[in-house]
């Protein structure tokens, strides 16, 4: 099963049940804990997940429960794997299961999304937040991947996040297909590229979300299921694509590519990945995951057509 596969899994095809409620986050508490918990809050992010903050016994605790068959067993080896490298993620408190639904206990770490309080980081902060985050990529550049696919391609995943996104788009009819078909029939400039990407180890779902910030300083980095195997360069890609729809300026991603000390071919296929998210982005409005429906109306589609146009111009000039 390739990646881009495996991604489909996890985030469209968990149980859509949304009879879980905080009663049933107080009963696994008190089983967990002994004690009932004196809050219960349930987050607005998890697509795929209910995910509630839980104070109990003098501390804060993170539930992610789901109503998939061994739902977190990728996310309890992930997180021990980069633990053991110093990867600053959160600590599993306990895991098991409650009526239908699975559920992973950990650690509160304190902050905020990055996207959340972009906006109040100064100048240095963006710098030493870019310079930080690279160097956590490349410790996790380091560790060996195990069973990776014979023929494993990245191109292969490339096509694979277009085609996703063309199903989407045609599925609910909000964008126009011609834009992925246009970005796809730009693929052949890339091959010599693409071809020489190795399946490398990051962590690719930390953009404006799950890169938690505190004081103006990275102090987490949540919600891992799964890492990336291949272009790190594509972090970086959804970042961008990730401020440029929040409306944000993108000097932190300058500040990134700077550290990663990227050349023009480089820079060039980090265009390409920036159209292949915004795609992506079109493809999940109004689409359905769990008991939440991603938000659509008429200014949002103005807005990801605008940034795809933008990026399309980009791209064209950047040859």
């Amino acid at each position: 099963m390739s990646f881009c596969q495996k991604y489909n899994c996890m985030k469209e095809e968990r149980n859509g049940n949304s009879s879980m409620n905080e009663e049933m986050i107080s009963q696994i508490c008190f089983n967990v804990f002994f004690q009932k918990p004196s809050m219960v809050e349930r987050c607005a992010v998890g697509w795929g997940n209910f995910v509630y903050i839980v104070a109990c016994v003098g501390a804060k605790y993170v539930f992610r429960c789901s109503g998939q068959c061994n739902a977190y067993d990728n996310s309890i080896f992930w997180l021990e794997k980069l633990s053991s490298i110093e990867i600053p993620v959160p600590k599993v408190i306990a895991k098991g299961k409650f009526e239908e639904y699975e559920y992973l206990i950990l650690e509160y770490m304190e902050g905020r999304d990055l996207g959340v309080v972009y906006s109040q980081l100064e100048d240095e902060d963006k710098k030493a937040i870019a310079k930080d985050i690279v160097h956590i990529q490349q410790l996790v550049s380091a560790l060996k991947l195990e069973n990776v696919e014979k023929n494993w391609s990245w191109s292969v995943f490339v096509n694979e996040m277009l085609e996703r996104a063309r199903g989407r788009i045609a599925k609910n009819g909000y964008f126009e297909i011609e834009k992925v078909e246009r970005l796809k029939g730009q693929m052949g400039q890339m091959e010599d590229y693409f071809s020489s990407v190795k399946p490398i180890a990051y962590l690719d779902d930390i953009s404006s979300k799950n890169l938690l910030i505190y004081n103006g300083r990275i102090s987490g980095i949540i919600d891992i299921d799964w890492i990336g195997t291949g272009d790190m360069l594509t972090f970086a890609a959804l970042t961008n694509m990730a401020l440029r729809d929040l409306g944000y300026d993108t000097d932190y991603v300058t500040y990134i590519l700077e550290e990663m000390q990227v050349n023009d071919v480089q820079k060039r296929a980090f265009l390409f990945y920036t159209l292949m998210y915004c795609v992506d982005f079109m493809g999940e409005r109004g689409m359905r995951f769990g008991d939440k429906t991603v938000e659509v109306n008429e200014q949002i589609i103005d807005r990801l057509n605008g940034i795809y146009d933008s990026l399309w111009a980009e791209w064209r000039y950047s040859k």
